[in-house]
């Protein structure tokens, strides 16, 4: 198993810009226009989130974020690992990483939107092993048969 580690990311690597335009473009992929909503690089430096990467060694394996959405909830945003490391436990080690961080700010409510095709059923598997549980739309989401909505309430 590897050894990550994960740090704050100040978003400025040409390795996280990569990784973030290679989440992108599997999102559209998978996933009609109007129903991707991950954020790209510009997005994700805005006020109220907090970006984080996951590295083995000199290698990045992933990223995750969390934005406040009011002082008691907040969402998940941009989870994602390079595929050559899927299965070996970064992203969860991320998903754990976002929820201390969570409960550290005191927030009592935590959720996410992840698409609904087979292509994110590991990640909604993922999601609910760690309790969160299926919801409607939350903050400025609708409802949109390709989205899923999770939320878990935080203690």
């Amino acid at each position: 198993m590897p050894d990550f580690t994960i740090q704050r990311d100040d978003l400025t690597s040409p390795e996280i810009a990569e990784l973030l335009a290679d989440h992108l473009r599997e999102m559209e992929q998978h996933s009609p226009p109007e129903s991707v909503h991950a954020l790209d690089l510009i997005k994700l430096k805005q006020p109220g989130i907090t970006f984080w990467s996951i590295w083995n060694g000199d290698d990045l394996v992933g990223c995750g974020a969390l934005k406040e959405l009011d002082d008691k909830h907040a969402e998940i945003k941009s989870m994602r690992t390079d595929p050559k490391y899927r299965g070996q436990g970064a992203g969860r080690q991320m998903l754990l990483h976002i929820l201390g961080e969570s409960r550290q700010r005191s927030y009592t409510r935590l959720s996410l939107e992840t698409g609904s095709m087979a292509a994110f059923e590991a990640a909604r598997r993922l999601y609910a092993s760690h309790g969160f549980s299926e919801c409607g739309p939350f903050a400025d989401y609708v409802l949109d048969p390709h989205s899923v909505f999770m939320t878990i309430e935080l203690q």
